[in-house]
């Protein structure tokens, strides 16, 4: 029997604008990947924003919602190999064979991922580039959109 669990997984972790998690549902829809939100948030799921922000698809997104970081990280076995997005990394997310089953996971809006989490996960960090040296990083549901639709891309050409 085939499994009906995503293959790919996107996680906010402790979001903080709405309008952000709104688009960055819907892209998970269009891509067939399942948004995790880890809390705290920094708004209401409730917000007509969030709504707004994920048009009449929202109730579809269903959204599974996390209570902090280590609930999520204990859950990473069963739903797949975890690559954080991070302007601090090394590696172009284009540069990485992405695993039949894998958790893209981006950081706060404000600050990204804490130091302590970009130690933990080193090799499994990946990077948007930027021309704008002074640029601090990219829009969290833009930065969702080319890391989903580069592992679409890459099982689409069966690499």
């Amino acid at each position: 029997m085939a499994s009906t669990e995503p293959a790919l997984h996107l996680a906010l972790v402790e979001p903080e604008i709405h309008w952000n998690t709104g688009n960055t549902g819907r892209t998970c829809l269009a891509t067939g990947a399942q948004l995790h939100l880890v809390e705290p948030l920094g708004f209401s799921l409730e917000a007509k924003e969030v709504r707004r922000a994920g048009l009449d698809y929202w109730p579809r997104v269903d959204p599974r919602v996390w209570p902090d970081l280590e609930a999520f990280e204990a859950a990473l076995p069963e739903l797949g190999e975890p690559f954080l997005v991070s302007p601090e990394a090394e590696r172009l997310y284009w540069e990485v064979e992405y695993p039949p089953r894998v958790v893209l996971m981006l950081g706060r809006e404000s600050v990204g991922f804490s130091s302590e989490v970009r130690r933990r996960y080193t090799d499994r960090m990946v990077r948007i580039p930027m021309q704008d040296p002074l640029l601090r990083s990219v829009n969290v549901s833009t930065c969702a959109a080319l890391v989903m639709y580069e592992v679409l891309r890459q099982r689409a050409r069966g690499s």
